[in-house]
């Protein structure tokens, strides 16, 4: 009978003894998506009586990954998956801008060089405490200096008032110095941030097969802060508002955020085409995003348009308004347009304010009246308004444009919601039939 000619077949992957005695395993699992290069599944055994069964055992394991399609498929670090995310999520600029710096600034500098299947969750979890103890990840670390600057530079300047020879002392020369480091934690509602920028990366990467399991769903990220909105007071809504007056068209904005809750994009998004005198309503469909001096149009932050009714009071300051756009614009023979923007510092009303214009002068106006305050405080001060009012709680999310139906209106205004309700209890008792009275 004759012999078989072939050949044994090849076991797949190998075991192989390091000169320290422990046992590599290794088992070809196909070609890395980002290096393109031969990708293999390795760890090490340890040496013992049984070492050759347990390499054995996890040879078959990695076999069974690289078989069912479950082995990672690369050896990816944190920070080329985060260059990775970066180009694939579909954000606003104005999102991936935090992004990109919380990245930059946290993440790549404490986890950027280690492999993303190192990552697990008493990894996260110390990077969370590093950044409770320092945002600069001092770790502990003495004679640390907080430079003034990130560019080369001398630590310690003497500013002297005199260029000739003279005593500092005498003449009172300012000495510029960097200090030594203080630690200043970060912020549990920035911390909370980047948990969720990781949370997003790394489901991106079980999709993607760059890891088995997402290590995000055993991290515990910080607790949610209590949110404590702080609107101005009847009074500091009265001041700002005269204030404001001083300039008609300034203030017309500042009426119109108050009794809208209008977020400030929408505002300086709004046109003429979207406001309707006759039945007192304005649709809020676009809004202005600003990074720096970058400005583009967007949808609302919900992604829906909203339709607002107008009281009578609001509906005449607009026609004034609107009465003084077209005699500014007739004065100088050019006309405004149907679609021009109602806040406009362009005659023809053709261009719209930016945004940050309108926080930076808000704020000027506030500090000159002594009122802590800033712009977007005027979106809570229509709220609590409403709430104190009476109106119920869904109606007020449809004005002020949030989602999940008033959950996030209740959460935020739970302490208002709380004092109608108290109200709402007193004015119910007098109305109450007389109870039976009891002797003893």
């Amino acid at each position: 009978m004759a012999s078989s000619t072939k050949r044994p077949r090849r076991a797949r992957g190998s075991i192989d003894t390091l000169p320290s005695g422990a046992l590599r395993v290794r088992v070809y699992a196909g070609i890395d998506p980002l290096t393109q290069r031969r990708h293999y599944l390795t760890e090490i055994v340890q040496p013992g009586p049984r070492a050759q069964a347990r390499a054995e055992q996890v040879r078959t394991r990695f076999l069974g990954q690289v078989d069912e399609q479950r082995n990672p498929r690369t050896r990816a670090t944190v920070s080329q998956l985060m260059d990775r995310y970066l180009e694939v999520i579909d954000v606003e600029p104005s999102t991936l801008a935090p992004y990109v710096r919380y990245i930059n600034r946290y993440i790549r500098p404490q986890l950027g060089a280690l492999r993303v299947g190192r990552v697990d969750a008493e990894v996260l979890d110390s990077f969370y405490g590093r950044l409770r103890a320092c945002r600069d990840d001092c770790r502990g670390a003495k004679h640390l200096v907080d430079h003034r600057t990130a560019l080369e530079h001398h630590c310690r300047v003497v500013k002297h008032r005199r260029r000739s020879e003279h005593d500092c002392g005498e003449l009172g020369c300012r000495f510029i110095e960097c200090p030594p480091h203080t630690c200043k934690p970060l912020a549990a509602a920035t911390i909370r941030q980047i948990h969720w920028i990781l949370s997003g990366a790394f489901g991106r990467a079980v999709r993607w097969r760059w890891v088995n399991q997402n290590p995000m769903e055993h991290a515990e990220p910080p607790a949610a802060p209590t949110p404590n909105p702080q609107p101005p007071s009847a009074d500091e809504a009265a001041r700002l508002v005269n204030e404001a007056w001083k300039d008609p068209a300034w203030g017309t904005l500042v009426w119109l955020a108050m009794t809208t809750g209008a977020r400030r994009g929408e505002l300086c998004g709004l046109r003429w085409s979207m406001v309707d005198l006759a039945s007192a309503t304005i649709v809020l469909r676009k809004s202005r995003g600003q990074i720096s001096a970058k400005q583009w149009e967007k949808d609302t932050k919900t992604h829906q348009q909203r339709r607002l009714a107008l009281d009578a009071e609001t509906v005449a300051v607009l026609e004034e308004h609107l009465a003084r756009c077209r005699a500014h614009a007739e004065s100088i023979g050019v006309a405004l347009e149907p679609d021009a923007f109602v806040f406009s510092l362009a005659p023809d009303g053709s261009t719209h304010i930016a945004p940050d214009t309108v926080t930076q002068r808000y704020s000027r106006m506030a500090n000159r009246l002594g009122i802590p305050t800033h712009v977007h405080a005027l979106r809570h001060y229509s709220a609590t308004e409403l709430v104190s009012a009476g109106v119920d709680i869904r109606t007020i999310a449809g004005r002020l444009g949030h989602a999940g139906g008033g959950a996030t209106t209740l959460r935020v205004y739970a302490a208002w919601v709380s004092e109608a309700d108290q109200r709402a209890a007193a004015a119910l008792g007098p109305r109450m039939p007389k109870r039976p009275r009891t002797t003893r």
